[in-house]
């Protein structure tokens, strides 16, 4: 029969309780047991105990320590996972020494700039504006060759669009001023060689670049060339590829204004065919009839020249070719013209030889009394002008 020491010995071994071994986290859960070195030798060393009536309830406080144990909690719940810090990147020392090209900076400059736009809902970037040329530019009363170099680029059907020009708008405002400046310095000489046209500002004369494409089929937004209208019978215009042009007479008459002309015209021909055949006109502008294979010759062969007779007018009617025309006069000029620093000069030599026939469009685009339109009065004016000629070359 064991002996009472024995027996509080071998209640004192099962009752002990096994220190729990902590693990990492992510380990598999085991069910062996460590124990320390100094555990154990103080296992075997532990002095005995009197034996007790609470044998029983050591034995019961065992079993709800077992259940406690950490290898026991480990068969029913996971571990928690400890949550690990993220170590910094080590930059090597190549990474630490390379430098982004001039280029690449650029880039990353540009896209900076475009995160620090604030756009409303709905914008966006679309392009770059390009800066009013530092170059080139020409003294007021002259046109330069930054201006025909934008109206140029009008031409082209992908520049000719409301964002190109929005992007070009800084180019256009200088072109713009150019042009301005141009008609008010050539106005003086203008009013010096008919002091019929009324002195009048840039603004009220200047045409706009804009076109009106709400009756066309053609919706090109922009016109390509530079206009102004001093009167409704002298106009200039500067357009790229020599079809810049000084024009006199009816610019584009409205039916009834036209329809006037051509009663006048019927009425009586003689005043407007001695201007038309002066010799001076005759040089400037070529011989007064249709050109044989019906080129631009005098105020013959204009686009807008009818191919059959007017409404109501014989066709074998001895004016007929003087009634199928829009009545303007027209002269070109070449680009090496425009881009002369004289070329307002010599525009208004020939606003001095324009100034009958235009005077006489101006007449004719009035009701006239029967016989208003006498022979007498056209060799007056031709005669002044031609007196007015003369003391100007002496």
């Amino acid at each position: 029969m064991p002996s009472a020491s024995s027996s509080a010995r071998t209640t004192n071994a099962r009752t002990r309780k096994t220190p729990a071994v902590p693990r990492k986290a992510g380990n598999t859960a085991t069910s062996s047991i460590t124990i320390s070195k100094r555990s154990r030798k103080a296992a075997k060393v532990a002095p005995s105990e009197p034996d007790s009536g609470d044998a029983g309830d050591d034995a019961y406080e065992s079993d709800d320590d077992a259940s406690l144990h950490s290898d026991a909690l480990d068969e029913d719940v996971a571990p928690s996972k400890k949550r690990k810090r993220a170590s910094p990147k080590k930059v090597s020392g190549k990474e630490k020494k390379k430098k982004s090209s001039p280029r690449q900076k650029k880039v990353n400059e540009d896209e900076d700039d475009e995160d620090d736009l604030e756009l409303d809902e709905g914008q966006e970037v679309v392009g770059v504006v390009v800066s009013a040329p530092k170059t080139g530019r020409v003294p007021p009363g002259q046109i330069s060759q930054n201006t025909l170099d934008f109206l140029t680029q009008l031409k082209k059907p992908e520049c000719n669009d409301r964002e190109w020009f929005k992007l070009n708008e800084p180019v256009y405002r200088l072109a713009e001023k150019e042009w301005k400046d141009f008609v008010e310095t050539f106005t003086d000489i203008l009013i010096a060689n008919d002091p019929e046209v009324p002195h009048l500002p840039p603004k009220d004369v200047v045409h706009r670049i804009y076109n009106d494409v709400r009756f066309k089929n053609d919706k090109t937004p922009y016109k390509t060339g530079m206009s102004a209208s001093f009167s409704r019978s002298d106009h200039v215009a500067v357009i790229p590829g020599g079809q810049s042009l000084i024009a006199a007479g009816a610019w584009h008459p409205d039916k009834n204004e036209l329809q006037t002309i051509r009663n006048n015209l019927l009425r009586s021909s003689t005043r407007f065919r001695k201007i038309i055949s002066d010799p001076k006109f005759v040089k400037l502008f070529g011989a007064a009839k249709p050109h044989p294979k019906g080129l631009r010759q005098n105020i013959f062969g204009m686009d807008d020249t009818l191919k059959v007779a007017p409404k109501g007018i014989d066709k074998t009617h001895k004016d007929i070719d003087l009634l199928k025309l829009p009545e303007i006069a027209l002269k070109r000029f070449t680009d090496e013209q425009v881009l002369d620093p004289e070329f307002k000069t010599e525009l208004g030599s020939f606003i001095e030889i324009l100034r009958p026939f235009v005077h006489c469009i101006n007449d004719m685009m009035t009701i006239q009394p029967s016989d208003s339109s006498s022979d007498d009065d056209v060799d007056d004016e031709v005669e002044e002008a031609d007196e007015e000629n003369s003391d100007d070359e002496e």
